[in-house]
């Protein structure tokens, strides 16, 4: 272990300085607002108070790891440190190295005379500042000299990383980030100790690094027609001459990285302790390459680079020549050049193989190799990636696709299809990154009140307790995790305000399940750790979201009794309500669910003396048809149950997040719905509630038909309604009104067809939530 020797070198304008009266802070638990939360932290008496004469000492292998704190804290407090290699009696850092320690682990222990940092490593400095950095006040974060009591509370502190593996994917394609934020995300990175930035350079809609070799990936590949007006499911094709005659070309979109530009954001991020790992895309996702250079796909064909949503993905580079495998192996000699992280991400996702099962060469590669099938031939690519990397003494990262017909046990394989999926690689022996509940271009709040965003829903609260232990893995199993990450995909994110926006605090919740162990989580501590992090927020002027305020009502329906339930992920969150005509100024405290009698609307906010966020509306409808029996062929999708024979009739209803457990899925099929109203009963109306969400493939049933019956045998129609299929760029629920005159019937046959063959190709789902009747 090294050490560093005090020496009394105080002078008496030194001691006379120290001894200046002060007012003490008192500090308290609530005070340690730290965001990752430390393994081990205990509160001292009393405080250590920075001044323009407080001096560092660093041992100089850790030296550099001053340099960022250093510069924010003396921008923000107007301070010049002093950084010697002698301690003083008092008021001083020490930073030591103590081999002992984790190389990213270190101890932390400050008293109103010193603050002494012991770490295992580079790393382990860092992370000692940033949580130095956190223990004190948010006005740490101004870029302008701000007069206040620069105290941190006296503390002890032993902390180490749970996984080693702490990161965040930005996707740069799909919308590209200039350098800048780049550089500022990874300095937002680092307060958290976040320690792997995967950097998404290439996919279909742009290849954003240059390739000195292959100048064209960039001049044709990096641009598209700007379609940046329109919502992403709704942008149309580009032909491959878009641009080829200057007088009538349309507006272009995009932007690379310079090799030069690329170096300095590899040198920015390894300064605060984050390895930058490229993500190079194939044998799929490549087709701005294609464009760039037609003959590395199997059909040769020219191509526009696309300026939104393609799928199936069908132009994919041709595995049958030689030619695609030297490209591919000289753009990946130039990105380790520039790239030194051990890991190399390439892809392997989401490949459509059509052209390979009609392509001469591919099919002579797979006789030749005797493969069995496209996936033998996909297996082939991916190993033969995989082993010039290992050549290169690098190691393979790919989606979790890259396991379809086998895969060498060295790569690291990255889960996204579920944990029964990562639970098979980790079985086979590979390393995996586990991210498949952490994608954070989903909602984070009820999507009315949301920016646009992926279908999904990951609120805060979800993302936090997403556990990496809780599979019931064995020990063994275990060790083979290396951690998670935040996927940021861009599709729909084209800013980068809209980017913070999505970032945080879900980065926050990122942090902690991949630094802190389990135990040591707490929702309730977390929130409140969280609130007191929003202020530094707020200094730093970042766009985050404030979606944990927002009230989320759910109905209950208990044996035939319904209640409205309000709730927030902010515990004890002072929630009003307010009913039918009700104004929220003069709202009720909500205390317990509310019980219902009649259809109703409603409006419910948190307050703090007045209305503090998005005030969330709504309604609960009662009809004739409320658990009411419901007969179904086919059957609904095993994937898509909602709560099972009842869900239609339980006066739930669901919500753009077609995974809430309100709605039923038929995957293709026409549908046949059949009520018993139990009695003949007088009907006027019915609607059927349904969902359009195409970025999923979810359409609207293109028709409707209403027939009723007194016996269940002899039905006549009523009603029909034709619904044209139309592309639509956002998630829209709409209830589907079918009127006719008042008829007594006891039963009621709905039937639905589906759209079968969608515009743009893909899957066609119908989704239903609920079958009102009047």
């Amino acid at each position: 272990m090294k050490t560093i020797k005090k020496f009394l070198c105080i002078s008496v304008l030194w001691v006379v300085a120290c001894q200046l009266p002060h007012k003490e802070v008192a500090f308290t638990e609530s005070d340690l607002n730290v965001i990752p939360r430390p393994q081990s932290l205990t509160l001292g008496k009393g405080s250590f108070r920075f001044t323009k004469e407080t001096v560092f000492v660093i041992d100089p292998a850790l030296m550099r790891a001053r340099r960022s704190f250093l510069e924010q804290f003396e921008k923000a407090s107007g301070f010049r440190f002093s950084v010697q290699k002698v301690a003083l009696l008092t008021n001083y850092v020490m930073i030591d190295t103590d081999t002992s320690l984790p190389k990213e682990g270190y101890t932390l222990t400050v008293n109103p005379k010193e603050i002494i940092i012991k770490a295992g490593g580079y790393n382990g400095a860092l992370y000692a500042l940033e949580t130095l950095r956190q223990l004190l006040s948010k006005e740490f974060e101004s870029t302008t000299p701000v007069k206040t009591d620069w105290a941190v509370p006296a503390v002890t502190i032993t902390d180490a990383p749970q996984y080693a593996w702490r990161g965040l994917m930005l996707d740069v394609s799909r919308h590209f980030f200039p350098k800048e934020y780049i550089l500022k995300t990874l300095d937002r990175m680092a307060m958290l100790k976040l320690n792997t930035f995967h950097f998404h350079l290439v996919d279909n809609e742009g290849w954003r690094i240059e390739i000195k070799k292959y100048p064209k990936l960039t001049e044709i590949g990096a641009w598209r027609v700007d379609q940046e007006d329109k919502l992403w499911n709704e942008r149309t094709p580009n032909s491959a001459n878009a641009f080829a005659n200057p007088a009538t070309a349309p507006k272009k979109y995009g932007g690379f990285y310079t090799q030069e530009d690329i170096k300095e954001i590899v040198a920015y991020a390894a300064d605060r302790g984050i390895t930058v790992i490229p993500e190079i895309e194939m044998p799929a996702h490549a087709m701005s390459a294609i464009a760039a250079y037609p003959e590395l796909s199997c059909h040769k064909r020219p191509i526009g680079v696309p300026s939104g949503a393609v799928w199936p993905i069908t132009d994919i580079y041709c595995a049958g020549q030689e030619e695609t495998f030297t490209f591919l192996e000289d753009v990946l000699t130039e990105v380790m050049e520039l790239f030194p992280s051990k890991y190399i991400h390439i892809g392997g996702d989401e490949a459509t193989h059509t052209e390979w099962e009609k392509c001469p060469k591919c099919q002579a590669r797979m006789k030749d190799h005797h493969l069995r099938d496209v996936h033998q031939l996909q297996s082939y690519f991916i190993k033969r990636i995989n082993d010039f990397l290992l050549s290169k003494g690098r190691t393979l990262v790919g989606w979790d696709e890259i396991m379809d017909g086998g895969l060498a046990n060295n790569a690291v394989v990255m889960n996204w299809r579920g944990i029964e999926v990562g639970k098979k690689a980790l079985e086979q022996g590979n390393p995996v990154v586990l991210t498949s509940d952490c994608y954070i271009d989903n909602y984070q709040g009820l999507p009315d009140y949301e920016p646009q965003a992926n279908g999904g829903y990951l609120p805060l609260k979800t993302l936090y307790h997403y556990s990496l232990e809780k599979e019931n893995l064995s020990p063994a199993l275990q060790k083979n995790i290396l951690g998670t990450q935040a996927n940021l995909w861009a599709e729909h994110v084209g800013s980068t305000e809209h980017s913070e926006y999505m970032l945080f605090p879900r980065l926050l919740a990122l942090a902690e399940i991949s630094w802190t162990t389990d135990n040591l989580k707490n929702w309730d501590n977390f929130i409140n750790r969280t609130q007191a992090f929003m202020k530094r927020l707020d200094v730093m002027k970042v766009n985050y979201a404030r979606s944990m305020y927002q009230v989320v009502p759910t109905v209950e329906n208990q044996k035939g009794n319904i209640f409205l339930k309000l709730d927030c992920e902010v515990p004890n969150a002072d929630i009003r309500y307010a009913l039918g005509d009700t104004p929220i100024e003069k709202a009720t405290k909500y205390h317990q669910p509310i019980a219902l009698n009649r259809s109703t609307t409603f409006k419910a906010t948190v307050f703090s003396g007045k209305a503090t966020n998005t005030i969330t509306t709504g309604e609960v409808i009662f009809h004739k048809a409320i658990d009411k029996k419901v007969s179904y062929s086919p059957l609904y999708h095993k994937s898509y149950q909602g709560q099972g024979e009842a869900t239609l009739t339980n006066i739930i209803r669901g919500s753009k997040n077609f995974h809430d457990g309100q709605w039923l899925g038929w995957l293709g099929d026409d549908v046949t719905l059949t009520l018993d109203l139990e009695q003949a009963t007088e009907v006027r109306e019915v609607r059927i509630g349904a969902m359009d969400a195409q970025a999923s493939g979810i359409y609207f049933p293109v028709k409707f038909m209403v027939f009723l019956s007194n016996d269940g045998k002899n039905y006549r129609e009523v009603a029909t309604h034709n619904e044209p299929c139309v592309v639509r760029g956002k998630a829209t629920l709409k209830d589907f009104v079918l009127k006719f005159s008042p008829t007594e019937a006891r039963y009621i046959k709905l039937t639905l067809k589906n759209v079968k063959t969608p515009p743009k190709g893909g899957d066609a789902w119908l989704f239903i939530d609920e079958i009102l009747v009047f």
